[in-house]
């Protein structure tokens, strides 16, 4: 395209489709799959009761996939601002489309304000992250009680937004797909 537009194109039964970059669908499906199973990892940790060795462990891995989340939502925002995105379809309301940039700004800032509200959790609560086990985050504030459980109910109300928001994200796709019988989800799909 004449715009300088970097998105592949595929045909599909036909017809010729715009899509995301290789790398672009692959960040996407990666980040979905591990942010369900950061908020269903934390879901199931906090009904542990009391301090057990599998909590602990639990809560390691929470933050570590935190962490993960949160250095691939860097990568992600880069390529998204290096490289354009596929067009919607034509017959697409303008609303919707306003609506959807909406949305996907609204997610991309809880990919940063979630897993960045559970750090300064824990460290609020004297329990430096530790990567892996192996690489210490930097401890940016010291052990803070009074500011311990604002910081969790924070941590917790913004995973609860972003559950919400990528429910509206799933059922606008499925929408356009069984109801519109659009390509807007193919575009996304590897």
């Amino acid at each position: 395209s004449g715009n300088g537009a970097i998105f592949r194109a595929q045909i599909f039964c036909g017809v010729i489709v715009q899509k995301y970059t290789k790398t672009a669908i692959l960040l996407h499906w990666l980040m979905a799959l591990l942010i369900g199973a950061t908020f269903a990892l934390g879901l199931t940790m906090v009904e542990i009761h009391g301090v057990t060795p599998t909590k602990l462990q639990y809560f390691s891995w929470h933050k570590w996939l935190g962490v993960t989340i949160l250095g691939l939502a860097c990568v992600r925002l880069l390529w998204r601002l290096t490289h354009a995105t596929p067009a919607y379809p034509n017959i697409m309301p303008e609303w919707q489309k306003k609506i959807a940039g909406l949305l996907h700004g609204f997610l991309y800032a809880m990919f940063f304000a979630v897993p960045l509200a559970g750090y300064f959790y824990s460290l609020a609560a004297g329990v430096p992250v530790v990567y892996l086990g192996i690489f210490p985050l930097p401890v940016m504030m010291a052990p803070n009680p009074e500011l311990k459980p604002i910081l969790k109910e924070l941590h917790e109300a913004l995973s609860w937004l972003l559950m919400s928001g990528t429910s509206l994200h799933v059922l606008a796709a499925l929408k356009h797909h069984f109801i519109d019988h659009d390509d807007v989800i193919k575009r996304i799909i590897p």
